[in-house]
């Protein structure tokens, strides 16, 4: 390599851009060289390519013609240059232009900061907050590390080389053109499918084409559940009936339950008026107490069935567990109600020993 001669410096100015042609590569470096400069110069692989690549020779050649910026001139070399910088400004250029045709940008996710991610944009490195990389908050970022993805510039300082981006923004423009089209189509008293998205103590989130519907614990199963997760799991595919669709709020109110048959309608046409059954008492309430007679399928004993003497609490008859056996006074088969009786029971048993 020659030494540069301090008196005659190239027709440049720090900032231009210039063509240079690789005449070597190393794992650290390359060596390019650019007419009007008595020295060839050497190009860091740090200013080669963002981030970082492992070596230059993964990015460059032999022979290769780049664009470099001048980032000083004289020294050594004759001065230094920068691919990245050069990059850099032609990339500013772009964004912006970009930004105010509000066309999404391809980043890509390197690192986890402090408050969000570290993505680079056309090689320029970018900051993805925390809260504008999906539409709810994310516990684990290192998920995206390593991914594509898209997103729209919310702040642009080249000065400053401050680069603020938005993947929230396209997912809630996206989320809005799929309300639109859902809520076009759909109407109460439809079966659609769905997936669960996610279940939360009072119900479960189902996705029905890019709009989340919520079944509400009480229409996940016929059976009494006390978590949505008993019966249902995230990912999950299944139908779902439309209960209602408010367009105006856009909510929509789905049902599990009610794209099955009703068991308890099956189960019912088993008993009739005057039968003697046993089973569990599950419940006791300030009016009676409720014995089940099959898994999912319960029946009423109202206070003054328990017993032949007079209570004023439930518990003064029975108590949670207590197998009983009891007479079927009653079924409403439209209310889906069934009426029993411990009293019942007594007066027939002493009615047959009495015979």
């Amino acid at each position: 390599m020659f030494e540069a001669s301090e008196e005659a410096l190239p027709d440049v100015a720090v900032g231009d851009v210039v063509e240079a042609t690789v005449i070597s590569v190393e794992k650290s470096c390359c060596w390019v060289s650019i007419p009007g400069f008595k020295s060839d110069i050497p190009i860091m692989k740090r200013e080669l390519a963002r981030p970082e690549p492992d070596s230059a020779e993964d990015i460059v050649k032999v022979g290769d013609v780049i664009e470099v910026a001048i980032v000083s001139l004289g020294g050594e070399n004759g001065g230094a240059v920068s691919k990245v910088k050069a990059e850099a400004r032609v990339a500013w250029t772009q964004i912006e232009e970009l930004k105010e045709q509000g066309t999404p940008l391809k980043a890509e996710v390197s690192n986890i900061v402090k408050g969000g991610l570290v993505a680079y944009v056309n090689g320029l490195r970018g900051f993805i907050p925390a809260s504008q990389m999906e539409l709810h908050f994310v516990k684990d970022l290192s998920v995206y590390v390593g991914q594509t993805v898209e997103v729209i510039p919310i702040e642009i300082d080249p000065a400053k080389g401050r680069l603020v981006l938005s993947r929230r923004q396209i997912l809630e423009e996206e989320r809005e053109k799929k309300q639109e089209e859902v809520f076009s189509t759909i109407e109460a008293g439809q079966t659609i499918k769905g997936v669960v998205k996610r279940i939360v103590d009072y119900g479960a989130f189902i996705d029905i084409g890019g709009v989340d519907g919520l079944c509400h614990i009480s229409d996940v199963s016929w059976n009494r559940v006390k978590n949505p997760s008993e019966v249902l799991t995230v990912g999950q595919e299944l139908d779902v009936y439309v209960k209602s669709v408010d367009k105006e709020s856009k909510r929509i109110s789905l049902s599990v339950k009610d794209t099955m048959e009703d068991p308890w309608l099956t189960r019912v046409e088993e008993y009739n008026k005057g039968d003697l059954i046993e089973g569990k008492i599950i419940k006791l309430t300030d009016f009676g107490a409720f014995m089940q007679i099959e898994p999912g399928f319960d029946g009423l004993i109202p206070m003054g069935e328990l017993s032949e003497n007079h209570i004023e609490r439930a518990d003064e008859a029975v108590k949670v567990g207590d197998v009983v056996k009891v007479k079927v006074l009653n079924i409403d088969k439209k209310k889906k109600r069934i009426s029993l009786s411990i009293k019942g029971v007594n007066k027939e048993t002493s009615t047959e020993v009495a015979e």
